[in-house]
């Protein structure tokens, strides 16, 4: 669109390069901004943003367009990463990525991108939006493999008005293609991982140094002791990995927590009864547009990112809660993590699971 501007959300990586290209392709004036949320240098000494902001600076300079670096490592600590480490010392599962989405990308940054002069905010994800009845709807991105309406489903039809998602209607092998065929250097990066202040590092090492090591008793629903945890906060609903828990018979998995006795309940068995349930609980609710009004209310919920919709009903919204109940039990339903709620291809909101 001749004459507009966009700020594109570069992060280094091959899907935000494409998007800002596809951009400019279609006639928007274009600025890389890079936004810089966490504070932390490796063992030469170099922070460890730098990395991708070099790459960024290669992109643009390819693609011929103005970029510029912020700084929200403060904001992002105060309002993202100290609800994090808070909600695990609560014994929950907390979910930074949704969070950072809510608080920085989709807020202090897109401020950042109007005050830059820009009529539209851009991002990577592999999302889509589209205008029905008058209104924004968030859309799944084309990519099944790649959707990521999941982590975003807190972004109001109000803020969807002035975000662009260059990238959603495309397959990731698609997006590669492109960034290939125009010599880009991002075209074959490896995709970050994991939680991004963590990295590939071990899970506890960094947390404990937030949070430290309370070691308490592994034990069956029976009471018998299994094995020796390092801490509450270091364990998840469902996890089967890293538990060190030997001896005969199938693996471990997590099945819940006793905070008040330091206790980590684990059964054996990847399908364990304990595993699953038929309703929940969630609060924080937030919705793209408007809340359900008539129950109950049939839709398509996740209750993790990498799942495929299942059939749900919200029984009723009382107090800031939804009622949610199950057609089939679901597994490992973890507090702290959302739920995020679909009516086909459109994503209607979601809440914290409680």
């Amino acid at each position: 669109m001749a004459g507009k501007t966009v700020v594109v959300g570069m992060s280094g990586g091959v899907d935000s390069s494409v998007s800002a290209y596809l951009l400019k392709e279609q006639g928007y004036r274009v600025i890389g901004l890079f936004m810089k949320n966490w504070e932390e240098k490796d063992s030469s000494g170099q922070c460890l943003s730098a990395h991708d902001y070099d790459d960024v600076r290669k992109v643009c300079e390819v693609l011929d367009i103005p970029y510029y670096s912020v700084n929200f490592a403060e904001e992002y600590r105060e309002q993202v990463f100290s609800h994090f480490i808070s909600d695990l010392k609560k014994g929950l599962t907390p979910n930074p990525d949704i969070l950072c989405n809510r608080e920085i990308k989709f807020k202090v940054f897109l401020d950042k991108a109007i005050e830059l002069g820009a009529d539209f905010l851009a991002t990577g994800h592999y999302c889509q939006n589209q205008l029905f009845d008058g209104r924004q709807c968030l859309i799944k991105g084309r990519d099944p493999n790649k959707d990521q309406s999941y982590f975003l489903y807190t972004i109001k039809h109000s803020i969807l008005e002035k975000v662009i998602f260059p990238i959603g209607h495309l397959e990731k092998e698609e997006v590669r293609r492109v960034a290939r065929t125009i010599g880009l250097a991002t075209a074959d990066k490896k995709d970050s991982t994991g939680i991004c202040f963590i990295g590939n590092r071990d899970f506890r090492i960094f947390i404990n140094q937030y949070i430290p090591y309370q070691p308490g008793n592994f034990e069956t629903l029976s009471g018998k002791v299994v094995g020796v945890h390092q801490g509450t906060a270091f364990y998840t609903l469902g996890q089967r990995k890293g538990l060190g828990i030997g001896g005969p018979g199938e693996a471990w998995f997590v099945i819940g927590k006793d905070l008040e006795r330091g206790v980590v309940y684990v059964e054996q068995g990847a399908d364990h009864p304990a595993l699953y349930c038929d309703e929940l609980y969630a609060g924080e609710l937030s919705w793209v547009n408007d809340p359900p009004s008539i129950f109950p209310f049939v839709c398509a919920s996740k209750v993790r990112y990498r799942q495929k919709e299942q059939a749900c009903v919200i029984q009723k919204i009382e107090n800031g809660q939804a009622w949610v109940t199950f057609l089939k039990p679901e597994r490992a339903v973890t507090p702290g993590q959302s739920i995020v709620f679909y009516d086909g291809e459109v994503c209607l909101g979601g809440g914290v699971i409680q």
